[in-house]
């Protein structure tokens, strides 16, 4: 990684992917698995886990950044809900390297709503 890349990752969650990280992350919340109960509260339907939208932040990074063990550290701001069938668009540009590590910011947008903001991390450059 040089300072100045830039790196984008464009992803479309698939009606099923809150069942199926529901089941990994042991987060059975029903606003992400029952639609019903998503609307009854107010939600416009099933709604993405946080943590879901920050593993897409995370992969865009370490896709760039040669895998996923050069990742040493990650933090991001959750600043909006993400929604199933719609277009994810992570970008990020590296804005140093320095002794061996590359520092890059990134964020996480859909549908003109930058669901993750100010997301930063550490990455081991080679």
């Amino acid at each position: 990684m040089n300072q100045g890349d830039a790196l984008e990752l464009k992803v479309t969650p698939d009606p099923f992917v809150t069942v199926r990280y529901a089941g990994a992350s042991g987060d059975f919340n029903p606003i992400h698995i029952d639609e019903g109960f998503a609307k009854q509260v107010g939600l416009p339907g099933r709604i993405l886990h946080g943590l879901w939208t920050m593993a897409q932040v995370a992969r865009a990074i370490t896709d760039a950044g040669g895998g996923p063990e050069k990742l040493k550290r990650l933090s991001v701001q959750f600043r909006g809900m993400g929604q199933l069938g719609e277009e994810i668009v992570v970008s990020g540009t590296v804005k140093e390297v320095s002794g061996g590590v590359a520092i890059v910011e990134a964020e996480a947008e859909q549908s003109g709503n930058r669901i993750i903001r100010n997301a930063v991390a550490e990455v081991v450059a080679e």
